[in-house]
C-alpha cells in the first residue's frame, strides 16, 4: 500500500483521557452495553461522517479516530502524511436495531466507488472502509453491497472500491486529539465533505427506504438520506 516506509509507534495515546460525547453527553468511548453493538466506519473526512452519525436513532455514542494501519497511537498530522496506513474512521455504539440505518446511511452519505478519496480530498487515510464486529453486521454489510454495486452500475457508475474486514483484521482503533471529536458540534461552520453518488441504497429491511416501499406497494420512490440532506 506504502510506497515509503510507515512510520513507527509512538509510545503513548494521543487522547489518554477523552472527554464526554459534547452532543449525547456519554462515554466516547463506551463499550457496547447488552443490546448494543460497535461498528467502525470510515467515509472520508471524519468531521462529517461523525456528525451524521450521531444524529442517527439508536446511536449512543460517536468518537472520531484512525484504524487499519500499522502506527500505534498515530497523531492526525502523522496520519495526514500517508505513512501510518490508517483511515479516519468513526466509531459508532447504538443500539442493535439501528445498525441497519447506520450501514445504509454510510452507503448513501460518500462516494464508495472513489479510490482514496472523496471530493477534493485525497489520500489513503480518506478511503472507503467499514470493519465490523459481529457477524449480523457482516451480513447486512455484504447484502447492502451487493444491492447497491447493482444501483450503482445500473446507473452506470463504478465499482464499489469499499475496504470490508472485521475490526480485529484491521487493527486497534487509536482516537483522534480532542479538538476532532465532535468538530461539528464545537465548529458549526467548519468543513463538510460529503462526495455522496446521490443514488439511494436499496438495503433490504431498514430504515426510510424500507419503510416507504412497505407503505407504498405502488412502486413510488422511497425517501431515502439522500433525500432528507
Amino acid at each position: 500500500m506504502f510506497s515509503r516506509s510507515p512510520l513507527p509507534d509512538n509510545p503513548t495515546p494521543v487522547l489518554p483521557h477523552p472527554h464526554p460525547h459534547t452532543v449525547l453527553g456519554t462515554d466516547i468511548m463506551a463499550e457496547p452495553e447488552p443490546g448494543q453493538q460497535v461498528i467502525y466506519l470510515a467515509g472520508g473526512c471524519y468531521w462529517g461522517v461523525e456528525e451524521i452519525m450521531w444524529q442517527l436513532p439508536g446511536v449512543v455514542s460517536t468518537s472520531v479516530g484512525f484504524m487499519g494501519g500499522t502506527t500505534a497511537n498515530p497523531t492526525y498530522r502523522q496520519v495526514c502524511t500517508g505513512l501510518t496506513g490508517h483511515t479516519e474512521t468513526v466509531r459508532v455504539v447504538a443500539s442493535d436495531e439501528a445498525i441497519p440505518q447506520l450501514i445504509k446511511t454510510f452507503w448513501e452519505m460518500h462516494d464508495p466507488t472513489s479510490l482514496n478519496r472523496q471530493g477534493n480530498d485525497v489520500g489513503t487515510q480518506y478511503r472507503s472502509a467499514i470493519f465490523v464486529t459481529t457477524e449480523s453486521q457482516q451480513k447486512l454489510v455484504d447484502e447492502s453491497l451487493s444491492a447497491y454495486s447493482q444501483v450503482l452500475a445500473e446507473a452506470g457508475q463504478g465499482e464499489i472500491v469499499t475496504e470490508i474486514r472485521t475490526a480485529e483484521q484491521a487493527g486497534p482503533f487509536y482516537l483522534a486529539e480532542d479538538e476532532h471529536q465532535q468538530y461539528l458540534d464545537k465548529n458549526p461552520f467548519g468543513y463538510r465533505c460529503h462526495a455522496a453518488t446521490g443514488m439511494p441504497c436499496p438495503m433490504p429491511g431498514s430504515g426510510p427506504l424500507a419503510q416507504q416501499a412497505d407503505e407504498n406497494p405502488s412502486g413510488n420512490k422511497p425517501q431515502s438520506f439522500i433525500d432528507l440532506d
